[in-house]
């Protein structure tokens, strides 16, 4: 495990990132690495695992604190010799501290302790893509998602072996996982420690293995799991599930879940935020002499009332009429914009009508107009 990168190099911020630069850079990495986009790359997954193991890191306090002073060996028991520092774990012999040194050439790592084969540990995290449409993410809902991870083996509850039976102690090593052997060197015989070989560093060995699991204590399977997802989730956020991820090892807790999300774009509305916007088209006679229009929102049509002389472009709020903030606090609201559309392929009677009608309105009737073309004149002269 000593080739495992930088957090900080993992997630590509700087040691001196805050929580949203380190919590934006890992939504990135999760996104770009995400194995269901990346089917060709094989490498696709170790990268989105190694991603939500710097995040998990750098996104607690306490953990980046020890990660800064320690490195991997402050946060990770496995990581090195798994002492409580990148050193920890003393010597055992004559030699003191000049042990930690000798151990480094002549096996087992820095120091002579090595972490308990046998101590509960956390199973991996987990993700998961889901496609919601529009309104599924404004006002949240519940979605039954089919995952494949690792569960704890139902056959023996864990242990590795057959119903009925139990692990045994390893007679070799006393169930420690280790053993002490000595080695001549120019400063004469050096006992070190070692896994043992004959219980693979478990401590335990186990004569009848379960035949579910073949001795692993763990099984991959498929189920179905309701997932509830909150309203006003958006595009490209990552839903964390705790304890939906794969089963931990020797009664550790479960990894986590994350969820990516994706969402399917709207015929009619856009989200900005927690708003929603809305073009409505209206006719030339509508926006001119006013009237009472039906307009769209997330929780159905409302009436609202276009006011005499309404321009292109205009716009109103509809206040609350947008999404739900997340986690509570209210809604955005809705933004309709009007669009007064020109009308296309007229009848000769109409045209003469338009025409009749244009013969009587004067510069009164149109302010931006009579505005634009009196700047027109003083920088050009007269139009004609």
């Amino acid at each position: 495990m000593a080739d495992k990168r930088d957090y900080y190099e993992v997630l590509g911020v700087d040691r001196g990132a805050d929580e949203q630069q380190i919590k934006k850079a890992y939504r990135q990495a999760a996104k770009k690495y995400h194995p269901d986009v990346n089917a060709d790359d094989p490498t696709a997954e170790a990268k989105f695992k190694e991603a939500s193991e710097a995040y998990e890191v750098l996104s607690d306090q306490q953990k980046r604190g020890r990660y800064d002073q320690f490195g991997h060996a402050g946060v990770d028991p496995n990581y090195g010799a798994g002492g409580g520092s990148p050193f920890g774990g003393g010597f055992e012999g004559d030699f003191g501290d000049l042990g930690d040194i000798f151990s480094s050439f002549f096996g087992g790592g820095f120091g002579s302790q090595r972490a308990n084969p046998n101590a509960p540990r956390r199973g991996a995290d987990t993700s998961a893509t889901i496609t919601l449409s529009f309104e599924e993410a404004a006002k949240g809902c519940t979605k039954t998602l089919n995952l494949t991870n690792i569960k704890t083996c139902s056959d023996c509850t864990g242990s590795g072996a057959e119903k009925g039976t139990s692990p045994k102690t390893c007679s070799a090593c006393n169930g420690s996982g280790q053993i002490r052997v000595g080695q001549r060197t120019p400063f004469g015989t050096i006992q070190t420690q070692k896994v043992c070989d004959q219980c693979g560093g478990t401590g335990k060995k186990i004569e009848k293995p379960c035949r579910t699991c073949g001795g692993k204590g763990r099984v991959r399977s498929a189920h179905d799991q309701e997932i509830n997802i909150p309203a006003g989730i958006d595009e490209g956020q990552i839903l964390q599930v705790r304890g939906q991820g794969d089963a931990g090892v020797n009664g550790g807790p479960s990894g986590d879940l994350h969820i990516n999300i994706n969402i399917r774009p709207h015929p009619i509305f856009e989200r900005r935020g927690y708003n929603v916007h809305c073009d409505v088209p209206i006719t030339f006679s509508q926006a001119a002499l006013g009237a009472d229009i039906t307009v769209p929102t997330l929780d159905g049509k409302v009436k609202f009332t276009v006011h005499e002389g309404t321009q292109p472009g205009d716009e109103f709020k509809l206040k609350g009429k947008g999404i739900q903030r997340l986690h509570g606090g209210g809604k955005g609201d809705e933004f309709v914009k009007i669009v007064i559309e020109v009308p296309k392929d007229l009848s000769d009677k109409q045209k003469e009508i338009l025409k009749e009608f244009e013969a009587t309105t004067s510069d009164t009737n149109y302010k931006k107009r009579h505005s634009f073309f009196n700047k027109f004149k003083s920088l050009f002269g007269d139009e004609n």
